[in-house]
């Protein structure tokens, strides 16, 4: 008899689980950036202080892990499903949790943070969730609008690219593509100071204020490229671009809220 959470297994991952002989129930998890992991629904203590513990937490422990995990230890999942670590918690913390993800170079000192409960709400500004049927258990925003080095874009997607183009091809070199990273310039990141800054402006008015260091990546040794990458299906609002702003969701009242300058 397979584990009795197999079941549930297709609305956390959205892959069709599998039921082994000797009863193990086999998962497949698939991420936006084709790095896969397979492995074995299994149970544990979960231990988050001396005090706070869950019986029974339900995780998957990945036998073969591929793509961008780098030195990972793992995965937390954090979705809108009883499988995930927020599901699991929320009938004692509440539905609700929030994050700041820190700098790759103020990552050694600390800084950031995830906290799983119920917000406060007075930092945020806060934007409606979006309701997918087809992934149901993800979190969709609208984007009402965005702006390149303080002017409004009232373009199609492909021009945000060009109107950033333009404006750092009058200062920069540009440089040939590193990987998916199709818009790159000669230099570091420290070099290219003159970045004009991109806002992306969320129903409701909650934005996001990106200055050099959530726009630009610094690829490889005196090539530095915009952190953003083209997708022909669904737009994810990546965590370079997410980076030091405090970051709350709000399931109850289905509104996701961002705070700049929000990492402790």
């Amino acid at each position: 008899m397979c584990h009795p959470q197999c079941s549930s297994l297709k609305a956390a991952t959205l892959n069709d689980p599998v039921c082994a002989a000797n009863g193990a129930c086999v998962y497949t998890a698939s991420y936006g950036d084709a790095s896969y992991s397979m492995g074995y629904l299994s149970q544990d203590l979960l231990t988050l202080t001396p005090t706070q513990t869950l019986p029974q937490f339900t995780y998957g422990c990945g036998e073969d892990n591929e793509g961008l995990f780098g030195r990972a230890a793992g995965i937390i999942g954090l979705a809108r499903d009883k499988l995930s670590m927020l599901g699991q918690l929320s009938t004692k913390y509440g539905y609700a949790f929030s994050y700041c993800l820190p700098t790759a170079t103020s990552i050694s000192s600390g800084g950031g943070f995830l906290s799983i409960g119920n917000i406060s709400p007075s930092p945020y500004k806060f934007t409606p969730m979006i309701r997918n049927p087809q992934n149901p258990s993800l979190y969709f925003l609208r984007l009402a609008a965005i702006t390149v080095g303080g002017r409004p874009l009232g373009v199609a997607p492909a021009g945000y690219q060009e109107a950033f183009v333009k404006l750092m091809s009058k200062r920069y070199a540009q440089a040939p593509g590193y990987s998916i990273l199709d818009t790159c310039f000669k230099g570091s990141l420290k070099s290219l100071s003159a970045t004009p800054g991109i806002q992306m402006i969320f129903q409701g008015g909650a934005d996001l204020s990106l200055g050099a260091p959530n726009i630009l990546l610094e690829a490889d040794k005196g090539v530095t490229c915009l952190a953003f990458a083209s997708s022909n299906q669904i737009a994810i609002i990546g965590n370079h671009q997410q980076q030091t702003y405090s970051i709350a969701y709000d399931i109850p009242a289905s509104r996701i809220g961002f705070a700049p300058r929000g990492c402790r």
